[in-house]
């Protein structure tokens, strides 16, 4: 049987992503975890690939762009408070912020992630910063 578990969101970055974003670890159980991505004003993370995990994100602050593609089928799509996607196993995506202030998704990753070596880093449409 899984324990409860409760935490608050950490005043500062627990980890970084291989796409070079900032990380707030929240909370896992064995389908699945959640954490916050954060990237810095007019920044753009490196593209990649997971291995195993899809993940569904869902933008709380800022503005900026999202690069997804999968096989045959590619968009950009914007990104603003509200918006949620989802990236499948296997799709290429990358994504940046705009210019006028910092991007916050909160991400729920399934299965929990892995470690570093779930990302495979790809071509995408932006230099990373």
């Amino acid at each position: 049987m899984t324990s409860f578990a409760t935490t608050r969101r950490p005043d500062r970055p627990t980890a970084t992503a291989p796409d070079g974003s900032d990380v707030r670890v929240l909370l896992g159980l064995s389908g699945g975890g959640l954490a916050e991505f954060e990237l810095a004003a007019g920044r753009a993370a490196a593209a990649v690939t997971h291995r195993t995990v899809e993940e569904i994100w869902y933008v709380l602050e800022g503005r900026g762009e999202i690069w997804r593609r999968q096989g045959p089928r590619e968009e950009i799509v914007a990104l603003e408070p509200g918006v949620c996607l989802t990236i499948p196993l296997g799709a290429h995506f990358q994504f940046r912020a705009l210019a006028d202030g910092p991007l916050r998704v909160l991400g729920v990753t399934m299965p929990p992630w892995p470690g570093q070596d779930e990302a495979v880093v790809v071509t995408g449409p932006w230099t990373p910063s």
